[in-house]
């Protein structure tokens, strides 16, 4: 009798394991291929073992995702970027036989995305930003604000920040080699992106921490963000971005480099995850909150959301 309790407690157990395989089979399968857009000082991979997007195309594919993580230059102008990027998804479409794609862009890559919408919107089915600024970052404007246009100290910080992007660059299996880190902070100032959103689907941008239109052109726009920054013991980057968050002199919660607000964008899904800027892309190496949904999670089930809307 014992062994066949046993024999049907294995049993069990293989169709539990089999009904998880079926249930996963295509619950992040996407009519458009997804499309990710690594920010600031980003990268694919290097050396093809540490991975800008850190585990998170595998989860996508594993529902049945069609998934492609682009690379775009490192420090260069949202403007800039997006050209790169745009040269990119016309690859894409030509391999994957799709008419458009689901663009997701974290951090600056969210701004880069949101070029390519505003100008080739034929070939963009949505735009995801993730910890986007997209009215602006603070940090961004304290550091404009220390450094003097034209003078010796920005061309010192930008010499030491084109060098920085050119190394990553060059890590990453080069590509691109016209880093401009003047170019790219313009670009992330609220200033800067005041002047974006007037010519790049600014309609998808609330004012404030208000709502805003969730589609723009025919293309569709969602976003979430984070609003903690001190998240795992074990994580050092959180020291770095307890530091930076220190620009926002408490006055907005924020994720270390982008207020809530700013992170707002079409169909907000949530603006304050227990999540920093970087666990927002599930780094350092899946070292998140504890108490908060997995970032992994996040990208499958917004695949799926995808997937039901028909993109």
């Amino acid at each position: 009798m014992y062994r066949n309790t046993s024999l049907r407690a294995v049993a069990a157990a293989l169709l539990l394991l089999l009904a998880s395989q079926v249930a996963h089979a295509g619950y992040t399968a996407t009519r458009y291929p997804i499309v990710l857009v690594h920010g600031l000082l980003g990268f694919d991979s290097i050396a093809g073992a540490i991975n800008y997007w850190y585990r998170i195309p595998a989860e996508l594919e594993r529902g049945g995702a069609d998934v492609y993580v682009v690379k775009v230059d490192p420090v260069q102008s949202n403007e800039v970027r997006g050209e790169q990027l745009a040269q990119q998804v016309e690859d894409i479409l030509a391999i994957s036989g799709a008419d458009r794609v689901n663009l997701i862009g974290h951090s600056q890559g969210g701004l880069t995305a949101r070029y390519v919408a505003a100008t080739r919107p034929q070939l963009v089915a949505s735009v995801t930003s993730v910890g986007t600024p997209n009215q602006g970052s603070t940090v961004a404007d304290v550091i404009r604000a220390g450094l003097r246009e034209g003078g010796i100290s920005e061309s010192v910080v930008s010499s030491i920040a084109n060098g920085f992007g050119n190394l990553i660059n060059v890590l990453s299996g080069g590509g691109w080699s016209g880093a401009d880190s003047v170019a790219a902070l313009d670009s992330l100032t609220t200033a800067g992106l005041e002047d974006f959103n007037s010519r790049y689907h600014g309609a998808a941008v609330p004012s404030g921490c208000g709502n805003a239109a969730h589609m723009v052109d025919g293309v569709r726009y969602f976003s979430w963000g984070g609003t903690s920054v001190l998240t795992n013991v074990l994580d050092p980057s959180d020291a770095a971005l307890g530091l930076t968050s220190l620009a926002f002199v408490f006055d907005e919660r924020n994720d270390g480099l982008v207020g809530r607000c700013s992170s707002r964008l079409g169909y907000v899904i949530r603006d304050d995850y227990r999540m920093n800027h970087l666990d927002l892309v599930n780094q350092t190496f899946g070292l998140v909150s504890p108490f908060e949904v997995k970032p992994t999670t996040l990208y499958r089930q917004h695949a799926n959301r995808l997937q039901q809307a028909g993109f």
